[in-house]
């Protein structure tokens, strides 16, 4: 018991820190947990479905979630299915009828395909076979905010500083925004500032903002002008309505705001969620590792240059903001 509340603890830092909104890194990390962790429940006797709805509203009220509902909970054999709804997403979770366990998903065990399994638990491989040109061409795409795309841009940033001019990169944002408007303006402004500003003070400021999402001091740390920034990101917000889409939820798509600065290859490369790289026109699976993300990278060159034999680091940036390394072999995660 000892060490499943110091995981929650630990996991509860990490959603604190990051103050991400989605289920995978919330509900996805605490939900196998003891419910009596928190002392919701005093016995050992089976509960009705509405005391377990209850008990399950009560735990989510516990998390540092945005907006959480249990919708409704029925019985499914030995267990209560719990469908809940977090963050504008709906999730289908298991209790145990004495109210004391709740569980992220169920396996049916008596099934024999092991699909769902697989996939959870499959580690993206380098990318193969994917076209090749003489100056591969890499459209990373990402919402500012979501914790897997600021990963893999960890990721890959050394692989563009080691490749250098040998390849074209840019960074391009889902057609959709999940984290609020915070999200919504921090993608016009690098928006603007990858378009007018030049790669190099853009990649430079994106490793700034990747330390700890500041915004305003990775700015004033690269000397960018806030009235040349503020012209640009008018400019772009009355082309795409980024900001008159945002305010109007009749644009939404679902309960998330469009964001069209890159509206025509999100459907060009059928692009589902945050992050999804994109190699020479092909969608490519990689590990978020610098060392698996350059293996892919130089999988695309005609020739191989010199640089795509340089060592970079194979362990897994941390999703979200901030330094450090996470274990490779977790299912790699999207905000879609």
């Amino acid at each position: 018991m000892k060490q499943h509340l110091n995981k929650l603890k630990e996991h509860m830092g990490t959603l604190k820190s990051h103050k991400t909104p989605l289920l995978t890194l919330a509900v996805g990390l605490l939900l196998g947990y003891l419910v009596t962790s928190s002392g919701f429940l005093p016995n050992n006797k089976n509960v009705s479905p509405d005391k377990a709805k209850a008990l399950a509203s009560a735990y989510l009220a516990t998390l540092p979630l945005e907006s959480s509902k249990v919708n409704t909970v029925t019985e499914d054999g030995d267990v209560y299915k719990v469908e809940l709804n977090v963050n504008g997403q709906d999730y289908t979770s298991y209790m145990t009828k004495d109210g004391r366990m709740l569980f992220q998903a169920g396996i049916d065990l008596t099934k024999t395909d092991t699909t769902a399994t697989n996939q959870a638990s499959a580690e993206p491989q380098p990318a193969k076979d994917l076209p090749k040109t003489d100056k591969p061409n890499v459209e990373l795409f990402v919402m500012s905010h979501c914790p897997y795309g600021t990963q893999i841009e960890k990721g890959i940033l050394p692989v563009v500083d080691t490749l250098g001019d040998k390849i074209d990169f840019t960074v391009k944002f889902v057609d959709y925004a999940m984290h609020g408007e915070k999200e919504v303006t921090e993608q016009l402004n690098q928006y603007c500032i990858q378009k007018d500003m030049g790669k190099k003070v853009y990649l430079s400021y994106l490793k700034c903002f990747l330390e700890d999402g500041d915004s305003a001091r990775c700015l004033k740390s690269n000397n960018i002008n806030a009235n040349t920034l503020k012209g640009c990101t008018a400019k772009v917000d009355s082309e795409f309505k980024i900001m008159a889409n945002f305010n109007d939820k009749s644009t939404w798509k679902g309960n998330f705001p469009p964001f069209n600065t890159s509206k025509e290859d999100n459907v060009k490369y059928s692009v589902q969620g945050s992050p999804t790289l994109i190699i020479n026109g092909v969608e490519a699976r990689s590990g978020r590792d610098s060392a698996s993300l350059l293996a892919s990278v130089c999988s695309a060159f005609n020739n191989q240059p010199e640089a795509c034999n340089t060592k970079l680091e194979s362990a897994s940036p941390v999703p979200g903001f901030g330094s450090g390394t996470t274990d490779s072999s977790a299912p790699a995660a999207q905000c879609n």
